[in-house]
């Protein structure tokens, strides 16, 4: 028993059913939930509900498909194609929108979702993740690829899962972020984490320094100062934080602080970024923003881009505002030319390696 906690149920009740088409989303999002909980079931079996180990598939981004990619993917599509509640679905892990067709249903909505982040993670028994953004659908017919296509700040819900040693359900419809705890004896994800804040300064920041010799300079910049720790310009030690999942490296912040980096870098010149903007960047955009943090490329606000394709990647830089803020000044001074990037003592003219 939760006495005095609110479910899911009824926070939906509180804070959606009185908007337009609201009683319509607060049940889809319960759809969500529910299909989360799957999929918190069938991560949970690991190897003994057969959801381990890679298929022999290849999904659009060219990723080799894990079994749970697909199983998941598959939660998602039915319980949307069922409900009733959405006019069609985009995912990681299909091509292409897919429509929702007689004898079933069409809603009010888009639904678009990362059915597994982090799933690199799964065999070694890491956390992983969902990620889902609504929108609004076209008023009549079936949606078209470019009825998709809107700004981050048009959605109207965005949230994500995270399967680790608890369940847990993040979520915001605009009025802030709240994160749920599922309750595993009694089926409901109970409110933990109403109106969560994420702290403005932080010593903590994800990158994947592997690709260190790709980075743009202001990302260069911005790692070196951290690593100078006290004795260079930031003058206070950092902490580097990485886990190969976006939903496990978002949540890290919003629960202590921190800035999350995956940047545009020249390993690839034709991907102007890693992160889908959909599915990942805006969803996850919008629920750091309502967190009181900032979610950017390096050069534009995350969630005023207006998306060009389903699939399409940009850099993500998202966390303690402070520390965006600050990184989105080094990339436009290093745009400007007027920039000042940090090198180490030990290796300018007064090092110890003087010649």
């Amino acid at each position: 028993m939760h006495l005095g906690r609110k479910t899911l149920s009824k926070f939906l009740i509180e804070n959606v059913s009185g908007s337009q088409d609201g009683a319509a989303l607060a049940a889809l999002l319960v759809d969500v939930a529910a299909a989360i909980k799957a999929i918190a079931a069938l991560s949970g079996k690991g190897a003994l509900g057969g959801a381990t180990g890679s298929l022999e598939t290849v999904n659009v981004q060219g990723e080799t498909q894990k079994r749970l990619d697909v199983l998941s993917n598959t939660a998602f599509v039915n319980t949307f194609e069922r409900g009733g509640l959405v006019a069609g679905v985009a995912s990681e892990e299909m091509d292409d929108p897919f429509p929702i067709k007689p004898p079933h249903t069409r809603g009010p909505f888009l639904a678009i979702f990362d059915p597994l982040d982090g799933s690199s993670n799964i065999d070694s028994n890491v956390s992983v993740g969902s990620i889902f953004s609504i929108l609004n659908a076209p008023e009549s017919g079936e949606p078209q690829t470019a009825d998709y296509l809107q700004p981050g700040l048009n959605q109207v819900a965005a949230g994500y899962a995270l399967y680790g040693p608890a369940t847990l359900l993040v979520l915001t419809v605009g009025k802030g972020t709240h994160v749920f705890t599922l309750d595993r004896e009694v089926g409901n994800f109970i409110l933990t984490s109403p109106n969560i804040q994420i702290p403005a300064d932080t010593s903590e920041f994800a990158i994947n320094t592997s690709n260190e010799r790709f980075w743009e300079p202001p990302i260069t910049r911005y790692v070196n100062e951290c690593k100078a720790g006290k004795t260079g310009p930031r003058e206070r030690d950092f902490n580097m934080r990485w886990i190969a999942s976006m939903v496990a490296e978002v949540h890290r912040i919003l629960m202590r602080g921190g800035i999350f980096m995956y940047p545009r870098d020249t390993k690839d010149v034709t991907k102007p970024g890693r992160l889908r903007l959909m599915y990942e960047a805006n969803p996850m955009g919008f629920i750091v923003e309502q967190a009181g943090g900032r979610a950017s490329t390096g050069r534009e606000r995350i969630m005023e881009i207006v998306p060009s394709e389903i699939h399409q990647r940009v850099p993500v830089i998202l966390g303690s505002r402070n520390e965006v803020d600050r990184l989105v000044r080094y990339h436009h001074e290093c745009d400007a030319g007027t920039d000042t990037p940090y090198e180490s003592p030990l290796f300018n003219e007064r090092g110890l390696y003087r010649s």
